[in-house]
């Protein structure tokens, strides 16, 4: 279901800044109040403070009677941002201020900062999935194994960025050990040896990297994708060509909930925060558990 402004066109929005995120090249603050310093819309910002207090900021988006909250930052920000707005109606904006902005990219959220602010105030209210992953809300990709163990090298180095990423993922490659990990989904029971296994709401990565061709954030449905080894071919259909899977490298099941077990503990992300090592997964579908702000054109 799509919704378009508020009734009497004007829109009160908070905006919520980690500028610590990507390169912190940009003054947030002053882009956005110069932005609506002629606009008959409301902006308020609140900053991330070092150490952030949720109910601080739950406090914070309560006391401003915002009709549209901003999340500016990366993926991690969405998560935290997404995780005090689901469930209350509450629509969800994007502004890409990360390394690698995976969800903005999902969203066709603008890289430009004036046009990304203008889809925030005047885009479309759309509700979308997420998946409950140990506890920890989802609304774009998790992971064990392969990635999640780059995202815990990557915070460890002091270069930001893709290259950063792709420094992380190098050293990563000849240090990732496979899993032996038992799957069960809502129709499937399986063991495998797996380099990386996905649980995605969505469909590709910051990196451009399609991991998930079937995904759709509102179907009702997670995909569960098996990368049994970190193959050359299998990353290239990722990245460029787009076609389709070699099954003995690489399977997919769609369900609604899944149970992992991997025999011995691995590295684990959700949405960009690298969360330590788990010896198993619970998760599950949450249908429409959020509303989310996208642009007109991509309706």
């Amino acid at each position: 279901m799509m919704v378009g402004m508020e009734s009497n066109g004007i829109v009160k929005l908070l905006f919520i800044v980690n500028h610590r995120s990507g390169t912190g090249s940009l003054d947030w603050r002053l882009t956005i109040e110069q932005y609506y310093r002629e606009s008959v819309h409301a902006a308020e910002v609140y900053e991330l403070p070092e150490q952030c207090d949720i109910n601080e900021i739950k406090q914070k988006i309560h006391a401003s009677g915002a009709q549209r909250v901003i999340a500016v930052g990366g993926d991690g920000t969405l998560k935290l941002v997404a995780s005090l707005l689901a469930g209350t109606g509450i629509p969800m904006g994007v502004i890409p201020a990360g390394s690698a902005n995976g969800m903005a990219k999902e969203l066709g959220i603008p890289t430009d900062a004036e046009a990304a602010l203008q889809v925030a105030t005047e885009g479309l209210v759309t509700r979308i999935d997420a998946i409950r992953v140990n506890g920890e809300l989802c609304i774009h990709l998790s992971d064990i194994g392969f990635n999640a163990f780059i995202i815990k090298t990557f915070e460890s180095m002091n270069r930001r960025g893709m290259w950063g990423y792709i420094k992380a993922a190098w050293h990563v490659l000849w240090r990732n050990r496979k899993m032996q990990v038992k799957i069960e989904t809502d129709n499937h029971f399986v063991t495998r040896e797996a380099a990386m296994i996905v649980l995605a709401n969505a469909s590709r990565y910051g990196t451009g990297a399609v991991i998930n061709p079937e995904g759709k954030l509102n179907d009702g449905f997670f995909e569960i994708v098996v990368l049994k080894k970190i193959a050359l071919g299998e990353i290239f259909k990722m990245m460029v060509s787009h076609r389709p899977y070699d099954p003995t490298k690489t399977e997919v099941f769609k369900t609604r909930s899944v149970t992992v077990q991997s025999k011995h503990k691995t590295h684990f992300q959700v949405d960009g925060e690298y969360l330590g090592k788990v010896h198993s997964l619970e998760a599950a579908i949450e249908p429409h558990a959020l509303s989310i702000i996208v642009p007109v054109e991509n309706n």
